[in-house]
């Protein structure tokens, strides 16, 4: 696979992308670097770590004469699941990792950066071109997780620390939800490869039927969640999927009564944000709730998540544009639109579908054919990225994916139901 990008876009592309990833570190302290509460939260070392190591396996391995490893054990250390070029280090061990020391790791940064814009400079092969494209998004995606893994990191500590002082104007007029309907028909899906960059997963375009349907215009709240919560949604089975409700009661004393980050204090409720502790703002797009939580909240409000075909259709002619990690709010925020406020960016949208594949779907060849179709199995798909995503790395074509019962992601609802 190969796309035509002239030298000195990737190569600027190249230094933005790699600076931006060392600028959202610079609020940490040396000790958040390491911290790693749960399996699923990577530490912000490794994921510096990882993000270079994917560059220097993939692209100065293969196509720079002279590469010798930086250290051949890091090809162990920081692989997360490439199991074609060797065996990963265990994902719930990597807060373990006291070596190599954070200042080593900017350090691999600094030669693998050097190394491959060298490589840039004297190699025109538009192979290569594809591959440092292919890591810049891919570390894209780090700069989501490691926020969103900061956040975890920061919520889990009783101290409740700030990542960011930046708070968001939340002054909008709050609009009332409508629902738009859509006719269906025909209707084409997915991406064809082009010189605009897309994953594998997007791939190829193709023809689906939609029925006639309805499309909530606005995303839900906390007002609206929290009336969910009021009349005993928690603790309704009858609104739960069997597998949400399974999990839900095999959390013990830790089974959930409010969306991730919620807490109450003196009978006021808060929201633990990135900006530190703050009282729930009612009338922002709701945030951290899992597949199984939306489901039920669909159910609960008779209506029902979007599928994913659904999403793209009604995204179709619209701009992408929204609050995006830019906006440096890192938290979801009001918007006043009259039409599909929130649909680009604030949160991800859970979907009802099966992250699978497309007809004719065909992976990236080699070992980065198990970057995205491996993992086509018990997940569902997200999509319109979130606050913290990079708004030149989404499209209406972007396919997210996570376990239904993930919630530390910025992932939230919009319903759609069937048009009679």
């Amino acid at each position: 696979m190969s796309v035509l990008i002239e030298k000195p876009v990737i190569m600027t592309n190249f230094q933005k992308v790699r600076s931006q990833t060392v600028d959202l570190c610079s609020p940490l302290e040396i000790e958040d670097y390491q911290i790693q509460p749960m399996a699923d939260a990577s530490p912000p070392k490794w994921h510096l770590a990882h993000v270079t190591w994917f560059f220097e396996t993939f692209v100065l391995a293969k196509y720079s004469r002279n590469h010798k490893a930086f250290n051949p054990v890091y090809n162990y250390l920081f692989n997360s699941y490439y199991n074609g070029v060797g065996s990963p280090y265990p994902r719930a061990s990597r807060g373990h990792l006291s070596r190599p020391t954070v200042a080593e790791i900017y350090e691999y940064r600094k030669i693998i950066d050097e190394r491959v814009l060298d490589l840039l400079e004297t190699n025109s092969d538009p192979e290569i071109a594809f591959r440092v494209n292919l890591g810049l998004h891919h570390e894209r995606q780090h700069q989501e997780l490691m926020l969103t893994d900061v956040k975890y990191n920061f919520g889990n500590n009783p101290l409740l620390p700030s990542y960011s002082s930046k708070i968001e104007n939340n002054i909008g007029q709050v609009l009332p939800q409508k629902w738009i309907e859509f006719k269906g028909g025909i209707a084409e899906v997915g991406a064809f490869y082009s010189n605009d960059f897309i994953f594998d997963n997007e791939t190829p375009r193709h023809k689906v039927f939609l029925a006639p349907f309805y499309f909530s215009s606005h995303l839900v709240t906390n007002r609206d969640f929290l009336e969910f919560i009021q009349n005993d949604g928690y603790e309704r089975h009858d609104l739960w999927l069997s597998d949400g409700w399974a999990h839900l009661k095999s959390l013990g004393q830790n089974r959930w009564k409010y969306p991730l980050y919620w807490f109450e204090e003196d009978n006021v409720l808060f929201e633990y944000t990135l900006q530190g502790p703050r009282p729930l703002d009612l009338d922002a797009p709701l945030c951290h709730v899992s597949a199984y939580e939306a489901d039920a909240f669909a159910r609960w409000k008779g209506a029902r998540l979007p599928t994913e075909q659904e999403w793209e259709f009604a995204a179709s002619d619209l701009p992408v544009s929204g609050n995006f990690l830019s906006s440096g709010y890192f938290h979801p925020t009001r918007d006043d639109k009259e039409r599909f406020s929130g649909l680009y960016g604030d949160v991800w949208e859970w979907t009802s579908s099966s992250y699978s594949p497309y007809p004719g779907f065909s992976p990236f060849e080699g070992s980065l054919g198990e970057y995205n179709g491996k993992f086509m199995s018990s997940q569902l798909v997200l999509r319109g990225g979130s606050c913290v995503s990079s708004h030149d790395h989404i499209r209406k074509t972007y396919r997210n994916f996570f376990y239904p019962r993930d919630r530390w992601q910025f992932s939230g609802i919009r319903l759609a139901k069937d048009s009679l």
